[in-house]
């Protein structure tokens, strides 16, 4: 079985899983997304109560569904936010917390508040340092950290795109939040492009990965696809390199 296609298997087995077992909530179907489910709110609140995260003044947060009461709760202790546009188009959005009402912060938390209330960057050198990470999955391995999203390979590539800039370096700490049917007690097969999660944390438990595996160096051009290649900010990136 080629590696697109047991990816693709196991995506849609959790995706499945998740609508069987009555967990996913909207938007729905959950197919092709990265699922939101029934105790997000509650995952959210326990990872933004993490040591690392409570520290941190600048957070990489995913523009996902079930990651907004993370954003919000974020956004109310007055950290930054920077969110990756969908699919990239724009670059990034950044939002300071501090510089938000509070009257607005949940509509900020939003990916259509987010383009009103905060600043889009396209300029790597214009993103702030980020002290953490906060990710989606659709499934993601205890054992060694693997991480599986939607399959377009953005995730991937905005932690090449941040590292290339200088705004993270390759031990930045990752949290994802996940129902717990998403975790995994066995490894997944990196490829070289995966960037393995540090922790895991579900409505029920917060996990530390058993023995993380390597991540990536940077952007690596020979593996991405055109429409990867074409973005402004990956264009800037290798023409600077």
């Amino acid at each position: 079985m080629s590696k697109a296609s047991w990816k693709e298997e196991l995506r849609n087995k959790i995706w499945g899983l998740l609508e069987e077992r009555g967990v996913a909530k909207f938007p729905k179907p959950v197919y092709g997304r990265i699922p939101n489910f029934h105790g997000s709110e509650t995952a959210c609140i326990k990872a933004s109560l993490l040591d690392i995260v409570k520290r941190a003044k600048v957070v990489k947060v995913d523009p996902d569904s079930p990651l907004r009461e993370i954003r919000r709760i974020l956004l109310l202790k007055g950290k930054t936010i920077v969110m990756p546009t969908p699919r990239l188009r724009n670059g990034f959005i950044i939002l300071d917390g501090r510089n938000l009402p509070r009257s607005v912060i949940s509509e900020a938390s939003t990916i259509k508040g987010a383009f009103r209330y905060g600043k889009i960057v396209i300029k790597p050198q214009d993103i702030p340092r980020i002290d953490v990470f906060i990710v989606g999955s659709v499934v993601v391995s205890r054992v060694n950290g693997v991480r599986l999203g939607k399959g377009g390979g953005y995730s991937d590539l905005e932690y090449a795109i941040l590292l290339e800039c200088g705004s993270i370096n390759r031990e930045v700490p990752i949290i994802t939040v996940v129902h717990d049917l998403q975790v995994l007690d066995v490894p997944l097969k990196r490829s070289i492009h995966d960037v393995p999660v540090d922790t895991i944390v579900t409505p029920t438990r917060i996990m530390n990965v058993i023995e993380r595996e390597e991540r990536p160096i940077g952007i690596i051009p020979e593996i991405l696809n055109e429409e990867l290649k074409s973005l402004p900010i990956v264009k800037y990136i290798l023409k600077s390199r």
